[in-house]
């Protein structure tokens, strides 16, 4: 695909059913109500969707049922990081056979490299990779900010063709969209900063929150990126209560549990994450009922 890669796309939550396994049925039925209610691609195998608790066959397998579900309606951007980079393309080869349009690799975790490291790591990987590499800048979890400079490096490097950008700094994500080149897709990372982030020009946003709400969130980002900042504006604050909620305790916690409330998965988690406190869940609902998500 060479168009630049914009709209909202959903980061997957992965169910599984009582005793672990990947829920196949239901992942199946998920992926077409979210392609029903208008999401513009999908996220497979992120942290949303538990891939770290994952096998690489797990994987392989849920990204598999998610291209064969979608059929070509919408691109799927398949997981496929590491902190281990000859193990990140070992996995992007993976997501490759499996059916992905794109690969999403976030910066390693735990290793803590500088600059250049990361820059190596990510050129790497787009040299074996045959699919277009979205780079995903996520700090509050791997520990290292890749900063702006790099991202910038790493925008002129072929097959490199976008990123999910949540740093949640807007000065770091603006200095991307004054100087990055033409084919080069900004994401934000953050559900409250889409709004920000595409009225300074991004494309778009990888959700959690679209989880539960795809059609909502879909048209916040067609609104914003259309110029119809009234329309997009009043969609967010409709969405702030969710917005909210999906973050009160670790995702995908949250989220899963309002899945489980829409009747579209089950509840189970993989340890060591474990289910939403229940002192949160009427926390949820009400954001799900004020997002039209769910009936009081």
């Amino acid at each position: 695909m060479t168009e630049r890669l914009a709209g909202c796309g959903t980061a997957l939550l992965t169910p599984f059913d009582a005793s672990g396994a990947v829920d196949e049925p239901a992942l199946r039925r998920f992926v077409e109500w979210q392609i029903t209610e208008g999401i513009d691609f999908l996220v497979p195998c992120g942290t949303t969707g538990e891939a770290a608790t994952m096998t690489t066959a797990e994987r392989r397998r849920v990204v598999q049922i998610t291209a064969e579900q979608a059929a070509g309606r919408v691109p799927v951007v398949a997981g496929a990081g590491s902190n281990d980079t000859r193990r990140a393309i070992v996995q992007s080869r993976e997501m490759e056979t499996a059916g992905a349009t794109h690969l999403l690799h976030v910066v390693p975790m735990y290793n803590k490299p500088p600059q250049r490291g990361l820059a190596a790591h990510f050129r790497a990987i787009a040299g074996e990779a045959r699919l277009p590499v979205i780079l995903y800048n996520v700090p509050g979890r791997t520990g290292v900010n890749m900063d702006a400079a790099t991202t910038l490096e790493l925008a002129e490097v072929p097959g490199i063709a976008g990123i999910k950008e949540a740093s949640g700094d807007l000065a770091q994500i603006t200095e991307i969209l004054r100087a990055r080149p033409a084919h080069f897709s900004v994401l934000s990372g953050d559900d409250a900063l889409t709004l920000a982030v595409v009225a300074a020009g991004g494309d778009g946003v990888i959700s959690v929150t679209s989880n539960a709400t795809p059609r909502r969130m879909a048209a916040l980002v067609r609104a914003a990126r259309s110029g119809d900042l009234a329309a997009a504006r009043s969609t967010h604050l409709a969405l702030t209560p969710w917005m909210r909620a999906a973050f009160v305790e670790s995702n995908p916690l949250p989220a899963k549990a309002a899945l489980h409330l829409l009747g579209l998965m089950g509840p189970t988690h993989r340890l060591p994450l474990v289910p939403l406190l229940d002192r949160h869940r009427p926390a949820v609902r009400a954001a799900l009922v004020a997002a039209g998500a769910l009936t009081e």
